[in-house]
């Protein structure tokens, strides 16, 4: 004998209908999702997610330029890349290469650092050496310190389109990244602020605000007392140096103070 609600029974089987009180698929995923093996193997991935995002933007994220450097990054990151070109005796551009060779450039075909200027174009560094000043070059119809020509050489020599490494202070007036920077002269690594102001071819920076050495002023001005005693550089020419107190005729940062002057005096009329 068959019940009534036997036949219905039968009805909701064929049709593939559960009664309300049957378990759901959903509640069975549900309870798998709680699983402690489901939940360490989520907990993990996303750990390991999170710590490469935070690995690749803190050390593999490329930094095209200035703008690109969030504030907390100065005086707390380092920046390597080639140097694609040299302005002043001071300054340069820099194309970041985060990772360096590790991370492919200058291999991996993708990850070449570009050679023409159009292709280089917002995708550089402007860097300002830190704690030094050098003899200004000829520009904006302004004449040329002595020993300007021979700074810059020697900073295109030591630099250009070599690797460098920069720790970063501060972003200056002219969008530029003030920064310590360092060469590697076969194995061993050279402060090339400290290197210019030994070889008698910069000054210590003199202005009164904005002035950036980390630990190294003591260090610096040393280097300069001792090239301008041994007469290296621009302090070996007799007539750029005073009788008293053996400094510079005119050092860079006077030679700036000047033009600033005249310019605002020809404005003012």
């Amino acid at each position: 004998m068959r019940w009534p609600w036997s036949r219905n029974d039968d009805d909701q089987k064929k049709s593939g209908l559960l009664s309300w009180g049957a378990p759901s698929k959903s509640t069975d995923a549900a309870s798998s999702l709680m699983e402690p093996r489901t939940l360490i193997s989520s907990l993990a991935l996303t750990i390991s997610t999170v710590a490469a995002v935070r690995v690749y933007k803190n050390y593999f994220r490329r930094i095209p330029t200035v703008n690109h450097i969030k504030p907390n990054h100065f005086r707390r990151k380092r920046l390597f890349g080639q140097v694609t070109s040299v302005g002043d005796a001071d300054n340069f551009r820099l194309f970041h290469t985060p990772g360096g060779r590790i991370a492919g450039w200058g291999w991996l075909p993708w990850k070449r650092v570009p050679t023409k200027r159009e292709d280089l174009t917002k995708q550089t560094l402007h860097i300002r050496i830190a704690g030094v000043d050098a003899p200004e070059l000829a520009h904006w119809g302004r004449e040329a310190q002595p020993y300007s020509k021979e700074a810059h050489e020697w900073l295109i020599g030591h630099i250009l389109n070599r690797r460098v490494r920069a720790y970063i202070y501060r972003r200056d007036q002219y969008d530029r990244v003030v920064a310590q920077v360092y060469v590697r002269r076969w194995l061993f690594k050279k402060d090339v602020g400290l290197e210019m102001l030994k070889a008698g071819l910069a000054t210590v920076y003199e202005a009164k605000t904005g002035a950036e050495f980390g630990s190294v002023e003591d260090k610096y001005r040393a280097a300069e007392k001792k090239a301008r005693e041994s007469k290296v550089g621009m302090w070996a020419k007799p007539s750029f140096t005073q009788r008293m107190g053996g400094g510079v005729q005119e050092s860079p940062r006077e030679y700036k103070a000047r033009h600033a002057a005249a310019d605002k005096l020809k404005k003012t009329g």
